[in-house]
């Protein structure tokens, strides 16, 4: 299969090179390297892939995410500290600690590298490596702290980078990118990759990050006034993104089998009998880069949070109202019918991704612990086991998700499915955007070999975003392409970084998070009990008392004061 996702297990024993001091005081300052065997260790090609195999365990996943906390933003109603803009100096940072000592390991294994004596048996884990770099600069420590101060080498007691001043943002991004198009150079294509390597980091996956790093940068930029270093950055982003698109390794997913439902099963695939049409992972070729997880592996399990909590989930109406109508229109311009009267009529002509994220009232739904499918044909069996979707069961706003819920038997935390770290419709945004933002227009053409492709998997009859349809009905290009984004990424943790990248953050998390029409709805004759809060329009108040104050300081979080305590020299974020 052309997917890159990997299951890594950690070879501790031929780890022993690499000492991880979680005692240690300061993220920088590591102990000295352990030198058992180490110079018998790097003896041959074997081993330089064993010390890339421990990089995959860096990748965001179910339940870790970097520092800045993607989410509870505005798409739900539980915003978290950082996007409540509530959070404060801490004396200690795992995810600032985290990063650094990543980045120790990576060095070690390239400063061993270097002197390696035959450079070709190895290129590939060293451009690996780099990519590992790259990525942890950019998830763990560029978004959430700005500029910071780099390490290119293993550093010892007396390494002047231990008392080092931070370095630019400008020279941050460029040594990512560095590191980024270096490893590009040296990786395989992914239908080169052998069956036994599948899930290693491909070309295609570093040129998409590639991808993602500019188009983030370089909008950060832009809508901060630096347009020159913004359209460098930003024709970085179309190039990278352009090459992983005509490559032709990957495509989306969308079985014919599975017609309308396939972005639902795309996100709870396994091997097992996890969808109607007994569809593997085989046939998911639009994970450019995930992690694996195989059901009943007590070694590698999905957290509870997923297990748990996947169906039934409280969004917000914002993240309703984004579903366009079945028209290619918004809600508040389309011609087909609307209303809120009834507790399922707002789900009624939408786009179809709509029904695939969410639960709609009264609706039959299956989850792995209790209601899960039984002979998976929607006959009396399955119905009898299933759950009815009540939208207003202890819940806050009305509107519930249901992404990462399995539907066939099997217990807690032991599903199967993977974590999209990059797939390909990310890509087509993001070529999509870079486009757009880079000269303020996009033609139908660029549209068609990206964004539509995204917007019609599962919406064969919708109108596909175009000039036209924008001029004639008095649409932004610009909120309409962000608007795929926040509907087909909004549950792989994209949507905080996108609001700062936009600089709208300020803007966006310090509206209240609302939720569904009560006042003269189906909802206050069916919920008598207790009515919750209301706006003077009759809307559900999800927060009604908890503070929104996003400002200027937050879009980047605070250095952790032991580490400035350490190097005076390493001063604090604006603000803070």
């Amino acid at each position: 299969m052309k997917k890159n996702s990997i299951t890594y297990i950690t070879t501790w024993l031929g780890m022993m090179f690499i000492v991880i001091s979680l005692g240690c005081q300061n993220a920088l300052d590591l102990k000295p390297l352990d030198q058992v065997s180490d110079a018998n260790f790097w003896n041959d090609a074997t081993k330089f892939k064993l010390a890339a195999n421990n990089f995959y365990g860096y990748l965001r996943t179910f339940g870790n995410n970097n520092g800045d906390g993607h989410l509870g933003t505005d798409l739900g109603p539980d915003r978290g500290a950082l996007a409540r803009g509530t959070n404060t100096v801490v004396s200690n940072d795992n995810n600032y600690n985290d990063a650094y000592k990543w980045i120790r390991s990576i060095n070690y294994m390239l400063a061993k590298a270097a002197v390696y004596p035959k450079p070709q048996e190895i290129k590939t884990y060293v451009a690996e490596a780099k990519f590992f770099r790259g990525y942890v600069y950019f998830d763990k420590l560029l978004t959430s702290y700005g500029g910071v101060i780099l390490v290119k080498d293993v550093l010892d007691v007396d390494s002047p980078e231990l008392k080092a001043t931070r370095n630019t943002r400008d020279e941050t991004i460029d040594f990512i990118i560095k590191d980024l198009e270096e490893a590009i150079v040296d990786l395989p294509i992914e239908n080169t990759i052998l069956a036994g390597d599948k899930g290693r980091i491909s070309k295609g996956a570093a040129q998409a990050f590639l991808g993602r790093v500019a188009l983030y940068e370089g909008t950060w930029q832009k809508f901060r006034g630096n347009i020159t270093r913004a359209n460098t950055l930003l024709d970085k982003a179309i190039s990278n993104s352009e090459a992983v698109i005509s490559s032709a390794q990957y495509s989306l997913f969308k079985p014919v089998a599975l017609g309308d439902s396939a972005l639902k099963y795309l996100f709870i695939l396994e091997n097992q009998k996890s969808n109607p049409a007994g569809v593997t992972k085989a046939a998911n070729q639009e994970y450019i880069l995930g992690v694996r997880y195989e059901s009943n592996n007590l070694l590698r399990t999905i957290p509870g949070s997923i297990s748990f909590y996947s169906l039934g989930p409280d969004l917000s109406r914002t993240m309703a109202d984004m579903y366009l109508s079945s028209d290619g229109l918004p809600i508040d311009k389309t011609k087909m019918p609307f209303s809120r009267q009834k507790l399922d009529a707002e789900y009624k002509n939408r786009d179809n991704r709509m029904s695939n994220f969410m639960m709609i009232p009264g609706r039959p739904y299956w989850q792995n612990a209790v209601n899960y499918h039984i002979n998976w044909d929607w006959g009396p069996a399955d119905m009898m086991n299933a759950r009815i979707h009540d939208p207003w069961n202890g819940d806050v706003t009305g509107y519930n998700g249901q992404q990462w819920s399995a539907e066939r038997q099997v217990p807690n935390n032991q599903e199967g499915y993977d974590y999209p770290v990059i797939r390909l419709a990310e890509v087509y945004l993001n070529y999509a955007e870079a486009v757009f933002e880079r000269s303020g227009s996009i033609s139908d053409n660029d549209l068609n070999k990206s964004l539509n492709l995204v917007r019609t998997r599962i919406n064969k009859n919708m109108p596909v975003l175009s000039n036209a349809l924008v001029n004639n009905n008095g649409l932004s290009m610009r909120e309409e392409i962000r608007r795929e984004r926040a509907v087909e990424l909004q549950g792989e943790n994209f949507r905080m970084d996108d609001l700062k990248r936009w600089y709208i953050a300020h803007i966006e998390l310090t509206k209240p998070s609302l939720g569904v029409r009560w006042k003269g709805t189906e909802f206050e004759t069916k919920y008598t009990k207790t009515p919750p809060p209301l706006t003077a329009e009759g809307d559900v108040i999800a927060d009604p008392v908890k503070e929104r104050k996003f400002s200027e300081k937050n879009y980047l979080i605070p250095i952790p004061t032991n580490q400035m305590q350490l190097n005076p020299n390493l001063t604090q974020n604006p603000g803070w």
